[in-house]
């Protein structure tokens, strides 16, 4: 009989070393390997080309052999006559779009939450759904149609024939709330997943103690999805001075432009249409830099407010 008080020796799990460890499993690995390859060649390698931002790049001479300037292309940038105007623009159309098109999804996820049909709720899911898989060159087309000062269907609605797209102060108007019916549905998937991860028992007991279907919401339904929600505004923080170029771009006119300005679109005509290459990159450069700082901040109050953070 072993003496109960001897010591036992008890085997590590992972006695093995890491590289018999790779190799019982090496298939695995080598499926890792392909995104990690990809990864690099698309995102990590391309970041070289960083450099023409600090060069008077000329495609003839190369990256090396084209002068170095330094700070030149962003102080040319700072002192642009619309320097100012395309920051105002693209902050505001971001924050404006932010703070009426992220609460929708919120809402729309606990409504359709609250649906006890299953037929009804997947048509709902459905319609809701659709206008995300409409290209934005479709959808900016159906935009100037309905807001068409002859025949358009919101002139034809108020009894007038104005030009929507010349009016500076609408622009942000319709963008925005074209945005809100395009992308509100596709959002509420994530909100849908996280409360159908909730214990239907939960449910049963406020039920039995004679909670409401808003008391339910409110005690139930919006806790489990504060995480999710403040993750989501993390996301959103880091791109505020990403406005999305294309919708933009073909929602523009020469007479809304005092509004719809923005650094994107800036950029194209200065690279593509221009050929300034190297003054497009040190704006793109900055706009980058500005999203990863405000990430970071919206990141560690996001982390000291609600516990809840990417790192």
């Amino acid at each position: 009989m072993s003496n109960p008080n001897q010591a036992v020796k008890v085997k590590r799990p992972h006695g093995k070393s890491l590289g018999q460890r790779i190799l019982e499993s090496w298939q695995l690995y080598v499926l890792l390997l392909i995104p990690v390859i990809i990864t690099v060649i698309y995102k990590y390698i391309p970041m070289y080309g960083i450099q023409i931002a600090f060069r008077d790049y000329k495609p003839n001479r190369g990256f090396f052999g084209s002068k170095w300037v330094g700070l030149e292309w962003f102080e040319r940038f700072f002192t642009a006559p619309n320097f100012k105007r395309m920051i105002v623009n693209t902050v505001k159309l971001s924050l404006y779009g932010l703070l009426w098109s992220f609460p929708v999804p919120i809402i729309l996820a606990l409504a359709i939450n609250q649906l006890r049909f299953k037929r009804f709720k997947r048509v709902v899911q459905t319609v809701l759904y659709a206008p995300h898989f409409i290209s934005i060159m479709v959808v900016c087309g159906m935009i100037r149609i309905f807001l068409s000062p002859y025949g358009g269907l919101i002139n034809l609605i108020i009894g007038k024939q104005i030009d929507f797209m010349t009016v500076p102060e609408a622009f942000r108007t319709i963008y925005i709330a074209s945005g809100i019916w395009q992308d509100a549905g596709w959002g509420t998937i994530i909100y849908l997943a996280t409360l159908s991860a909730v214990d239907p028992g939960l449910y049963e007991a406020a039920k039995i103690d004679g909670a409401s279907m808003f008391q339910r919401i409110l005690n139930i339904d919006i806790p489990e999805l504060i995480p999710q929600i403040v993750l989501q505004l993390i996301m959103a923080a880091g791109g505020i001075m990403s406005v999305g170029f294309e919708k933009v771009f073909l929602l523009q006119t020469q007479l809304n432009k005092a509004t719809s300005d923005v650094i994107a679109v800036y950029v194209y005509e200065q690279g593509i249409v221009d050929h300034a290459y190297s003054y497009s990159t040190a704006i793109g450069l900055f706009n980058t830099v500005i999203n990863i700082i405000l990430l970071v901040i919206v990141n560690k109050i996001a982390k000291k407010a609600a516990d809840v953070s990417f790192v």
